[in-house]
This record gives C-alpha cells, sequence and structure tokens, in this order.
C-alpha cells in the first residue's frame, strides 16, 4: 500500500462537509493516500491541532455517516487510496459490521482505528477481510519486537509508526529516536511503514524515506492551514502538499 508514499490527513467535516471533499480533490494531486480523520469528541492520541479541528467538525453538527458520503463522492472524481481514520468507539457504537461495510460500500480502502488494542481486534480484523478494507495498526518507539511482530501480522494495508512518544503536532525537527525506529521496524516488518507524529517540512520527508520508511504521514501542518484560513485554506493546502512530496524524490 506505501511505496516511497505520502499519506496527507484532513479532518472530514472540518470547515464544513463541502470543503472537504474540495480538500480531498487538492490533495489527491499530490498525495499517495488521502487519510480522512473522521471528528471525535475525546482524539487522546491527537494534539492540540486536530482537536480543535475535531470540535470544529462536531461544532457544525459533522456525523460520523457523514464521513460516508464525504468518500462517495470523492469517488465520482478519483480513485486514489482513501483511509479511514477513527477511534474505535464510533466503530464499536455504530456496530463493526455497519462500520466496516459502509466503508466499503462507499469506497474506503483501509482503516486506522487508533485505539484499538491489536490483541483485542480479532473480531474486527475478520470483519474488514471478508469486506476488503485493509487494516493499519498503530507501533510506538518503545513497543517492543515481539509486539511489533504481532502488529505487522495484524495489519494488511502498512505499520504506522510514530516518530516519537506523546501525542501529534508538528515539530521543526525529527529526532534521532524516530530514525532509529524505522531501521527497527524494517528488519520486523514484512508489511511497507509510514511514518507519521510530527512530519511537516519537506526535509522532513527526504531524511525518513532516505533512512528506509516506505511512506510518510502529515496531518497537523496540513489542518493547521484549515484552521487559520478555513473555507480559503485551498492554495495553502495545495502548496505545502506539493512541497512535501518534493521530498518523496
Amino acid at each position: 500500500m506505501l511505496d516511497r508514499s505520502l499519506v496527507a490527513f484532513i479532518t472530514a467535516g472540518d470547515p464544513n462537509p463541502r470543503k472537504t471533499l474540495d480538500f480531498m480533490l487538492i490533495l489527491e494531486k499530490y498525495a499517495d493516500i488521502i487519510e480522512l480523520g473522521i471528528p471525535f469528541s475525546d482524539p487522546v492520541a491527537d494534539g492540540k491541532t486536530i482537536q480543535k479541528a475535531s470540535v470544529r467538525a462536531l461544532k457544525a453538527r459533522f456525523r460520523v455517516r457523514d464521513v460516508f458520503e464525504i468518500v462517495r463522492k470523492f469517488r465520482e472524481h478519483s480513485d486514489k487510496k482513501v483511509v479511514l481514520m477513527t477511534y474505535y468507539n464510533p466503530v464499536f457504537r455504530m456496530g463493526v459490521e455497519r462500520f466496516v461495510s459502509l466503508s466499503s460500500q462507499s469506497g474506503a480502502d483501509g482503516i486506522i482505528a487508533v485505539d484499538l488494542p491489536v490483541e483485542e481486534s480479532d473480531e474486527y480484523r475478520e470483519i474488514c477481510g471478508a469486506h476488503g478494507i485493509r487494516t493499519i495498526f498503530i507501533a510506538s518507539p518503545n513497543t517492543s519486537d515481539r509486539r511489533l511482530e504481532l502488529i505487522d501480522n495484524s495489519s494488511t494495508g502498512f505499520v504506522y509508526l510514530t516518530s516519537d512518544y506523546g501525542t501529534t503536532g508538528k515539530r521543526d525537527k525529527i529526532g534521532k529516536r524516530a530514525f532509529e525506529f524505522v531501521r527497527r521496524a524494517k528488519k520486523i516488518c514484512k508489511n511497507p511503514v509510514g511514518v507519521g507524529f510530527g512530519i511537516s517540512r519537506k526535509e522532513h520527508v527526504k531524511r525518513l524515506i532516505d533512512a528506509g520508511a516506505d511512506g510518510v504521514i502529515v496531518g497537523s501542518a496540513i489542518v493547521e492551514l484549515v484552521e487559520q484560513y478555513g473555507e480559503d485554506a485551498d492554495a495553502y493546502i495545495e502548496e505545502i502538499v506539493r512541497e512535501l512530496a518534493r521530498g518523496l524524490n
């Protein structure tokens, strides 16, 4: 699913569903995969930028079912891969079978269930497999080799490596821990590995790809532009994603 790839994240419904579709059509020009975050009231893995995006979307009365309509409309224009990022509570409340089925019907390619422990994911993975939805699990630098192998065996899309501890958020510098983790993961994982959390510059992308990452995930740097410019963020988003994509070459 990843091969020197740029994964670009935005929050669905921020600032409104119509603009989410517009932003996706900009991202697909330069990104290899679009990661579409489902707003949640308690996004524990996300830093302030994406937390505020979730709040804006929820205040605009965005609902989980709306994400499927956005993906469906996107599919009228593009076959670029789309991964849904969600916390497990919305999946559980809707029902795993229904959530995964609607994801598949809308045209989504994969799901990241951020806070679902891989050890408790058997039913979820079985249902995803039945509907052709790829599973993506997250590992952090303190994940043991044994657990990283389990995460790899449970993932059918790619393994999502966090560049550091803590939450998401734009960083000026990617620390050496990220590069050490990439090198360790590449020795263990059969799946491609993508690195996220903190990546915001072309130089970050280039260095991580050169270190062996199969892809990089950029979120807060893009979402911050939506916060700053709202419905007028189109040109700013295009500029940054185009520049980030240059780091792949």
